[in-house]
């Protein structure tokens, strides 16, 4: 049996959903390459929400069979830091670990991309650790394409 998934626009009543997920897969953001401890972690990811929250933002929420699945934070005002052209943003998703790999994430981006095109922006841009093959598999086989690189060096 295939279960329904729906994308709907978030309100303020998920942001308890969104802090606990967002918590619980916070570490997924952190590279091997930098040590961090787990309190750092959870504190950059409030920081990050309360961010997009006072920012032109989209709070997505995918739910698969009617149950809370995943979400996706979307920035409409944040140009790219080289050219200043517009773009969207994706500052943040997560999938819960029951769904995950079973389309909850696709249509998060899919969502997402057709909010960005209404918008009129001609990108949408995101940022993902090397490690997170995953993640990566996903963004790679939706057509995103690696723009940047950060290097970092261990001193």
């Amino acid at each position: 049996m295939n279960a329904t998934i729906a994308v709907r626009r978030g309100e303020r009543a998920d942001r308890d959903f969104v802090r606990d997920l967002g918590r619980r897969s916070a570490t997924s953001s952190v590279s091997a390459v930098r040590e961090a401890r787990y309190d750092d972690v959870l504190e950059a990811f409030e920081r990050l929400a309360d961010f997009v929250y006072g920012r032109r933002h989209e709070l997505l929420i995918a739910e698969r069979d009617g149950a809370r699945a995943g979400f996706l934070l979307l920035l409409y005002d944040i140009p790219d830091e080289v050219t200043m052209a517009p773009q969207a943003f994706i500052a943040y998703m997560a999938v819960e670990p029951t769904a995950s790999r079973r389309g909850v994430g696709r249509a998060l981006l899919e969502t997402a991309e057709a909010h960005a095109h209404a918008a009129g922006l001609p990108h949408v841009s995101l940022m993902v650790t090397e490690e997170n093959v995953p993640a990566r598999a996903l963004y790679e086989g939706a057509g995103y394409v690696t723009e940047r690189l950060m290097l970092t060096k261990p001193l």
